[in-house]
């Protein structure tokens, strides 16, 4: 039981815990004790460094900043100014505070604020459903779209937002990406060919091919119930990051051992059966590795392709709190970089967790 449980969580990128399970069930103290301590209080106290050197940063500048705003008044209005505006940094007063990297402490305020936030925006929209219910009921008897909410969407629905338009953009990689790199990677001929094609267009930025869909788009889609800016968004982001499994399909094809070939050749296999249980079993390894990154790239782009769209997401939240200028505004910053940064990390696990369930190329991390 407690080797499953250990393999469990092997799978799920929980593997640190190995030694803290064995050390409870007494199996090798001296050894799993300092394994613990290497994989999972070694991270613990790097966290608190992490977080010590931000509080120091953080107030070094504050004050730094904080003393700029006083001379500024000493120097145009005179030691009367200079002290008031003292007074004033010192008393907490937001009109006056120094609005530079926040601390750990505001950024967990900034927080709270938005988890606020959002409940207030789900019982508006609660509230709202419930008035239009009857509405809606009778809208649809029509034949007649349903009345939406139309206010402003909360953190939390603009994280979904994001997910939502990165799936897109992953599986339109995926279905791209894969059944291509299946036919170039059995054709040596194909990768000649097409080799430089793909060495171009790989390193292409997000901004360029946010401007080519979006001029394809736009005048292939004209109906203006249809949301483009999901649209583009997502295939943006697919021919962004697409371009790592295109690749490793293609490698981890024509890499397949020269035996199974041959064998498929022996049992006179057919095309679609040469590649489905010959091909692909055999170069699933090198694939979801170029799948890994792919995720990684496409969550990597999504911020600022959703900028440049203005499509509701992440990136999207993090352009407007940087227009806005308020004074939590760059706490709240933060809070969208640290959610970014969990969100890729969970992604990467779950692509790893997958890979590791069917049992192939374990060894990654």
């Amino acid at each position: 039981m407690k080797d499953k449980s250990i393999k469990m969580l092997k799978t799920i990128g929980l593997g640190f815990t190995e030694p803290l399970i064995r050390l409870f069930s007494g199996e090798e103290p001296a050894k799993n004790g300092k394994l613990f301590f290497k994989q999972a209080l070694l991270p613990l106290l790097s966290i608190f460094l992490f977080i010590a050197i931000w509080y120091a940063g953080a107030t070094a500048l504050y004050n730094s900043e904080a003393e700029v705003r006083i001379e500024k008044a000493r120097a145009e209005q005179g030691e009367e100014a200079a002290l008031a505006m003292r007074k004033c940094i010192e008393s907490g007063d937001v009109s006056c505070q120094p609005n530079t990297l926040p601390s750990p402490a505001q950024v967990y305020t900034a927080f709270k604020a938005l988890w606020q936030d959002h409940l207030s925006i789900s019982e508006k929209k609660a509230d709202f459903k419930a008035r239009v219910a009857d509405t809606n009921s009778e809208r649809e008897a029509q034949g007649l779209a349903p009345i939406t909410y139309t206010g402003r969407p909360s953190f939390l629905d603009q994280i979904g937002t994001s997910l939502k338009t990165v799936a897109a953009g992953f599986l339109l990689a995926v279905f791209i990406a894969v059944p291509i790199g299946i036919v170039i990677g059995l054709s040596a001929s194909l990768r000649t060919s097409f080799n430089w094609l793909i060495q171009i267009f790989k390193p292409v930025s997000p901004v360029v091919w946010l401007l080519l869909v979006f001029m394809i788009v736009k005048t292939v889609i004209t109906d203006p119930s249809i949301d483009k800016s999901f649209i583009i968004s997502s295939i943006s982001v697919g021919l962004c990051a697409m371009w790592a499994t295109l690749i490793n399909t293609s490698m981890g094809v024509s890499t397949v051992d020269k035996d199974y070939i041959n064998v498929a050749k022996v049992l006179k296999l057919s095309i679609g059966q040469n590649i489905f249980k010959i091909v692909l079993p055999a170069s699933l390894p090198l694939i979801f590795t170029g799948l890994r990154i792919t995720v990684s790239v496409a969550w990597m782009v999504l911020i600022a392709i959703e900028l440049l769209a203005q499509s509701p997401g992440l990136g999207s939240f993090v352009w407007e709190e940087f227009q806005n200028g308020a004074n939590d505004s760059n706490a709240k910053i933060i809070v969208a970089m640290f959610v970014i940064g969990i969100i890729g990390f969970l992604l990467d696990r779950i692509m790893l967790s997958v890979q590791n369930m069917m049992s192939f190329n374990k060894g990654i991390a």
